[in-house]
C-alpha cells in the first residue's frame, strides 16, 4: 500500500458541477477522473462503474435477514483525450502531467429510480466508482456517491381531495359499561410539503365519566422487508393537543394547525423500503386504550408541487373558536417530543409513541393521579409482521 502510494500521487473523482446537491431521473451525470503519478507507470484501463441500490439488513436471532434491489447500473471504460495508447489499449502516465478521464451517463427516466435514503435497517445508495488497472500490481479503487431525489407532486386531484374519518369506543370501568367517547375529522387534503400547516376539524364527545383529552400528532412510518419478513419503525415527529373535555361535554377543533417539519419526502416506489407519513388524531382516555384515527399523508417534493403561499394564508385561517380551545397554561407552538412523551408501554403499534405523560393529564374522576415518573422515551418503534401477523419488539 505504501509504494503504491508512492507511484500513484492522486486518484479521485470531480462532478462537473461540485455544488449540485441532487440529481433527478432522466438527468446526466458527469466529471472527470483525474490521475497524477509520482513515477512513470503503465495503465492497463481506467473503467467507471454507476451503481443504484436498496439494501436491507437486520437482526433476527442468529439469523441475519438481507434483501437488495437494484436500480442503477451503468459501466464504461474511460478514455484519455490525444494520448497515444499501445496495441493493447494501456497508456504510460508520466510525472508531472495530470491526467484527467472524462465520463458521463444518463439516468433512467423518472419513475424508474427511488430517492436516497439511509434509515437504521436500510439505504438507497447512488455512487460512481473508478478502477484502474495496472500490469503486475493491485487494481487501484476510488469511489464517490451522489443523491438522488424523485420528484413527488402533490398538486394532483386525489392528494388535493380531503379525507377524513369517525371512530367511536365504548369504556367500560371493572367490566360496567361506563358511557363511550367518540371522534370525527377531516383535512382538507391529503399532499403536502414541508412546512406547510394542517388544518384540523374535528369534534370530540365524552359521555364516560372520564376526563378525557383530544391530541393530534404527525408519525412517520419506515417498512423494511427482508427474507419474506417485515420490520415496522414508527417516529413521532410533531404533536399538538386540545382542552380536556370533562363527561357529557363536548369540544372541537376548527382549523387547529399542525405543521410539517423538515422530513424526506414520501418513498412509495422502493420494493424493500417504504417511508409514509399519517395524521393520526387520537383521545387519550385515563385507564383505557387511547381511540385512534389514522389519516394517510403524502409529503411532497420541495420546489415541486408545494404552495409557498400556503404557510401564510393559512396562518390566518384558524377562527376565534379555535383560539378557545388554547389552554392559557400552555405555550402557542406545538410542545416538543420530549416535554410530552414519557411513557413506554407497548399497547399496540402505535400507542407508545402516542403516550404522553403530564403532571396534570387526564386525571381520573377528577382525582389527581399519583406522582409517578416514566423513563424517558425511545425516538421510535418496531414491530415485525410475519404472514401478516405483527408483534411488537422492546423498544431499543
Amino acid at each position: 500500500m505504501v509504494a503504491m502510494a508512492k507511484r500513484v500521487k492522486t486518484f479521485h473523482i470531480q462532478f462537473t458541477d461540485p455544488s449540485k446537491t441532487f440529481y433527478c431521473g432522466g438527468e446526466k451525470v458527469s466529471g472527470r477522473v483525474s490521475v497524477e503519478v509520482n513515477e512513470v507507470t503503465r495503465v492497463s484501463a481506467v473503467k467507471l462503474l454507476a451503481l443504484g441500490s436498496a439494501k436491507v439488513e437486520y437482526a433476527k436471532g442468529k439469523q441475519r435477514c438481507r434483501q437488495a434491489a437494484e436500480y442503477l447500473r451503468h459501466e464504461e471504460v474511460l478514455l484519455l483525450d490525444e494520448q497515444p495508447a499501445d496495441s493493447d489499449g494501456s497508456v504510460v502516465l508520466r510525472p508531472g502531467n495530470k491526467y484527467e478521464y472524462m465520463f458521463g451517463f444518463e439516468l433512467p427516466q423518472q419513475g424508474q429510480l427511488v430517492s436516497s435514503y439511509k434509515g437504521k435497517f436500510g439505504y438507497v445508495q447512488y455512487y460512481v466508482k473508478a478502477m484502474m488497472e495496472r500490469p503486475q500490481q493491485p487494481t487501484m479503487e476510488c469511489k464517490k456517491a451522489f443523491e438522488v431525489e424523485e420528484p413527488l407532486d402533490v398538486n394532483t386531484p386525489d392528494l388535493l381531495s380531503p379525507t377524513g374519518g369517525s371512530k367511536e369506543k365504548k369504556v367500560t370501568c371493572m367490566f360496567i359499561p361506563d358511557g363511550q367517547v367518540s371522534l370525527n375529522a377531516k383535512i382538507d387534503r391529503r399532499g403536502f410539503c414541508e412546512g406547510e400547516d394542517i388544518c384540523i376539524n374535528a369534534k370530540f364527545e365524552n359521555t364516560c365519566s372520564r376526563i378525557v383529552v383530544p391530541k393530534a400528532a404527525i408519525i412517520a412510518k419506515h417498512t423494511y422487508q427482508a427474507n419474506g419478513r417485515t420490520k415496522v419503525c414508527r417516529q413521532k415527529l410533531s404533536a399538538v393537543r386540545g382542552n380536556h373535555i370533562i363527561s357529557g361535554m363536548c369540544d372541537a377543533w376548527q382549523g387547529k394547525t399542525i405543521r410539517v417539519p423538515k422530513i424526506k419526502p414520501s418513498m412509495l416506489g422502493c420494493n424493500i423500503i417504504r417511508v409514509e407519513y399519517a395524521l393520526t388524531i387520537y383521545i387519550h382516555i385515563p385507564g383505557s386504550e387511547k381511540l385512534i384515527l389514522e389519516l394517510p399523508l403524502v409529503i411532497g417534493t420541495a420546489g415541486l408541487g408545494s404552495r409557498s403561499n400556503s404557510v401564510s394564508s393559512q396562518e390566518g385561517s384558524v377562527s376565534s373558536a379555535s383560539q378557545s380551545w388554547v389552554s392559557l397554561r400552555m405555550p402557542s407552538s406545538p410542545p416538543s417530543y420530549c416535554d410530552i412523551s414519557r411513557d413506554c408501554r407497548l399497547d399496540q403499534p402505535l400507542t407508545p409513541l402516542l403516550d404522553d405523560f403530564d403532571g396534570d393529564d387526564s386525571p381520573i374522576f377528577m382525582n389527581p393521579p399519583p406522582t409517578f415518573q416514566f423513563p424517558s422515551p425511545p425516538a421510535y418503534t418496531e414491530a415485525e409482521e410475519v404472514n401478516g401477523n405483527a408483534r411488537m419488539l422492546p423498544v431499543c
